[in-house]
């Protein structure tokens, strides 16, 4: 079951919502200011890699590009 998460275009209150069944109709609402504009944002991650014993996650890098910021995400794997 993915859980997406949201953040408000009025307030930027982040938020989540469980998608049962992909099928499902949900009344879509940011749980702080009721507002129903929001941007869908990427989740942060968090593994182990088996026989590691290290617990993992991505790494965000934020930079100036030519049409604002941009952000790249490493993720740690073979």
């Amino acid at each position: 079951m993915p859980i997406y998460e949201f953040r408000c275009m009025k307030c930027s209150e982040l938020f989540e919502f469980l998608a049962v069944r992909r099928d499902d109709t949900l009344e879509m609402k940011c749980p702080q200011c009721g507002a129903e504009e929001f941007e869908r944002v990427m989740s942060t991650t968090n593994f182990a890699v088996p026989g590691s014993g290290d617990r993992q996650g991505a790494r965000k890098q934020t930079r100036t590009c030519a049409g604002g910021n941009c952000t790249t995400y490493e993720i740690p794997g073979p």
